[in-house]
């Protein structure tokens, strides 16, 4: 990408490699110079050393200050906000401490995930950010070490864990646990990750409720044979109960 002689001019005098006198003396001169100032009939001469050179050109293609701030800043905002549509909806937020991880793993764990659970890599920073006044800023504690964020947008939260606890337990990744999840506005720290990989599914509510309301015994017989808008509330309210228990 071309320079303009401004640009050019200020990477110069940015540059710690020589003198203000002589960095001005060079001007943008050496714009398009082969890599050698031997070679150089405006440098050549001028007591200027090859590295000098280098530093110059690489000091000028560099983007200035203020244009790295400013997308930095944008990427920062840009990652914030993915955040935050990723927290609308979820279920459950888990942090994996992914240090030491390759590109190839991530790929290999991102292909196992279930199709409504995403996995981001941000920092803590950021989100910090994104569930700043929100019920998620239970996440809190976890916001320590590099994490990679597990967004669980499913009810069938074992079944949104086990892929990276596969993973794990098949590189043998000790050190790689989970830093913490929120669910149903709970912190879980990585000791209590027992309880929430062994919930039971919907699927396993459902059959312990059919199950019950064939037992003979049931007490909720006397119920079947009243008004349907009691059974609906005695269904509702022994699923909660259930789910409770678990």
């Amino acid at each position: 990408m071309s320079q303009s002689p401004a640009m050019a001019a200020q990477a110069l005098v940015s540059c710690s490699c020589t003198s203000v006198s002589a960095k001005e003396q060079l001007g943008s001169a050496f714009w398009g110079a082969p890599s050698s100032s031997s070679n150089n009939p405006i440098i050549s001469g001028s007591g200027y050393d090859d590295a000098q050179v280098r530093c110059f050109r690489r000091r000028a293609r560099a983007p200035l200050p203020g244009v790295r701030m400013a997308i930095s800043r944008k990427k920062k905002e840009e990652t914030v906000d993915r955040a935050k549509q990723q927290l609308e909806g979820a279920y459950l937020v888990a942090g994996i401490k992914y240090a030491g991880l390759t590109v190839k793993q991530f790929q290999q764990l991102r292909k196992s995930l279930p199709q409504d659970t995403t996995l981001m890599v941000a920092k803590n920073k950021l989100i910090g950010k994104a569930i700043e006044g929100t019920r998620w800023e239970a996440l809190k504690p976890a916001l320590t070490g590099m994490n990679a964020w597990l967004f669980v947008h499913t009810e069938e939260i074992p079944a949104a864990l086990k892929p990276y606890r596969t993973l794990q337990k098949e590189l043998k990744l000790e050190n790689n646990d989970f830093s913490g999840a929120v669910f149903e506005g709970r912190f879980y720290s990585p000791e209590e990750f027992k309880a929430l990989e062994t919930m039971p599914t919907r699927a396993d509510l459902y059959s312990k409720l059919l199950g019950t309301l064939k037992s003979p015994s049931s007490n909720l017989v006397g119920t079947l044979q009243g008004p349907a808008r009691n059974l609906v509330f005695t269904l509702k309210a022994y699923v909660k109960k259930l789910e409770e228990e678990a």
